[in-house]
């Protein structure tokens, strides 16, 4: 797989934009403010990789039909505020996962088929990225990550410790994108076949789980999710 791309029409722009809006205000109305700034920094991250490695430096971010540096400052914060803050609610086991999933993934499927029954006359937008010179790369984040986790479960289990489940951790990472890559291949808005779904849901969201998990451990030991103090035990 040498090239992931997508074809949208700009009303999708204008739709995800509504839907991003829309589920800023439902974290902040919940009070997820975690989930929130971890988002705002998920978008942050995605456009420093995606404008400023992909396109800058590599070169390997192309668009055709629209300003590239809105366009991936769009994209970026379309699936990195959403993806991150998903992650992050997740990981809050809250026993609302399967609302908050419902929640994200039928707004994808909104805004993606909505998109093509409204976009009338409107201009299509293409973009594309090469993989195959920095798959590699990610692969090795992702297994840094991974393999970090799993020796220190090696150690905990032999010393009778608490262990982290490395198969929820993967059923997220995996779960998050597949989703989002099964809603862009049914909608058409990915090119059909099945490789870059399956390389994308193994590497690309995944490799930062382990990542966050740590982030999101240390940070829920001093603060709540509304970023109250945790009031620690007498």
């Amino acid at each position: 797989m040498d090239t992931v791309a997508r074809s949208f029409p700009l009303m999708f722009i204008w739709l995800d934009l509504a839907w991003l809006v829309i589920f800023v205000a439902i974290l902040i109305g919940t009070r997820r403010f975690q989930a929130l700034l971890a988002g705002i920094a998920g978008g942050i991250l995605y456009f420093l990789v995606d404008y400023g490695i992909f396109y800058l430096a590599l070169g390997t971010r192309v668009v055709t039909g629209a300003d590239t540096f809105w366009l991936l400052l769009w994209l970026s914060f379309s699936y990195g505020l959403t993806n991150f803050a998903w992650i992050w609610l997740l990981l809050d086991r809250d026993r609302l996962a399967t609302e908050w999933s419902i929640l994200i993934v039928s707004a994808w499927l909104a805004v993606a088929f909505l998109s093509q029954n409204l976009s009338g006359g409107s201009p299509t937008i293409h973009i594309s990225r090469g993989a195959a010179s920095y798959h590699g790369v990610m692969a090795l984040i992702l297994f840094a990550g991974y393999g970090l986790l799993s020796v220190s479960n090696i150690r905990a289990r032999a010393q009778q410790a608490a262990t982290v489940s490395i198969p929820r951790l993967l059923a997220i990472g995996i779960g998050v994108q597949l989703a989002w890559e099964s809603v862009l291949l049914l909608s058409g808005i990915r090119p059909a076949g099945i490789s870059t779904l399956i390389v994308n849901s193994l590497i690309e969201t995944n490799l930062g789980v382990p990542y966050l998990f740590w982030i999101h451990k240390a940070l829920s030991r001093r603060w709540q999710e509304d970023l109250r103090l945790v009031q620690k035990k007498a």
